[in-house]
């Protein structure tokens, strides 16, 4: 395996991913997701430490689940309760100042309302949005779009045009959030199998033996090399999605199908935290037969790796409209 593998072995490999990819897929093509809304989180996907919270609080009202209000924590500050924004937005929840006055509550109850206390700060958000979902009720349409609607632009404007305002802002909101948020839900049902799957599978396979780059994009300057969220990124915007540069983002660019329901062209992630997405530390391509495509470390070579190992996470089935959701980190992102 160091120095990569036969080529007996690689046109096993292709046979697998042409054949595996497509059989599987039209398997489970009219195997859509049961009816419901999910309560449930997706294993590992809500730091261990606020998980209680985001499930506590995200069942406040009718139009809130804990996948949405993770999906809103996840997308204001990446679960990093220090994070300031130019705009002075402040904590895990990112309350200006002003609207923590009056509307931020003592979420654990110890006698204080501390904007940086993510007891305080999540309550504090689900709180929110519930008391905008009371202020638009009377207005037809879905009721947690229209939430956060009144989140982005107010209630005034859901009011004003009955239901989400025109404003590209504020539609692009609210389907971002919705679609996150189903990166944060434990599945009801299979997952809908990728449509670029192939693809991505395609480009990876055409990298096998090249030298691993840590940092590395595949650019003409660092001779085609890559790390390994660097060749997951590189596979699937090669099918025209554009995934976010670090492993630990990429983990919520779609739904995660279980173990035994991996398909061809699922990322599958690896942490030294398995309660915690954040501490995701590998990404590599799934490819079925329990291998996967990936860029190791420095020293090795792209090459095929079995998945099943200590420090395997979950996967992730990638979609369009899932990376598309994903908050933009580019300005703090860093390999891996």
């Amino acid at each position: 395996m160091a120095g990569g593998i036969g080529i007996g072995l690689c046109l096993s490999f292709l046979v697998l991913i042409v054949v595996g990819t497509y059989s599987a897929a039209a398997g489970l093509a009219g195997a859509g997701a049961a009816g419901g809304r999910a309560l449930g989180l997706a294993k590992g996907a809500v730091p261990a430490k606020y998980q209680s919270l985001v499930q506590k609080w995200g069942t406040l009202c009718p139009a809130m689940t804990p996948a949405l209000l993770a999906a809103q924590l996840y997308s204001e500050s990446g679960w990093n309760p220090n994070a300031v924004s130019p705009a002075d937005a402040r904590g895990i929840a990112q309350f200006i100042p002003g609207t923590w006055a009056g509307h931020g509550i003592d979420g654990d109850g110890d006698g204080d309302r501390d904007i940086w206390d993510p007891n305080d700060a999540i309550p504090s958000a689900a709180s929110y949005d519930c008391e905008l979902a009371k202020d638009v009720a009377g207005v037809p349409g879905d009721a947690t779009s229209n939430m956060l609607a009144a989140y982005n632009a107010g209630a005034y404007a859901v009011i004003k045009y009955g239901g989400v305002p025109p404003y590209n802002e504020t539609q692009g909101y609210v389907k971002a959030i919705t679609t996150l948020a189903k990166s944060f839900e434990r599945p009801i049902g299979r997952v809908a199998p990728s449509q670029q799957a192939a693809g991505a599978i395609y480009f990876a396979q055409k990298q096998l033996g090249t030298p691993y780059l840590w940092g590395g994009n595949g650019t003409p300057d660092q001779d085609g090399r890559f790390d390994c969220s660097g060749l997951t990124k590189a596979a699937y915007e090669s099918v025209g999605i554009e995934l976010p540069r670090v492993a630990n983002d990429q983990y919520n660019a779609g739904s995660h199908p279980s173990r035994d329901e991996l398909l061809p062209g699922d990322l599958v992630f690896f942490s030294d935290d398995l309660t915690n997405s954040r501490a995701i530390h590998h990404v590599g391509l799934y490819v079925g037969g329990g291998y996967m495509i990936n860029a190791p470390y420095t020293g090795a070579v792209i090459r095929f790796d079995k998945i099943d190992t200590p420090d395997y996470f979950g996967a992730t089935r990638v979609t369009k409209d899932g990376a598309a959701a994903l908050p933009d980190r580019s300005a703090d992102a860093k390999s891996s």
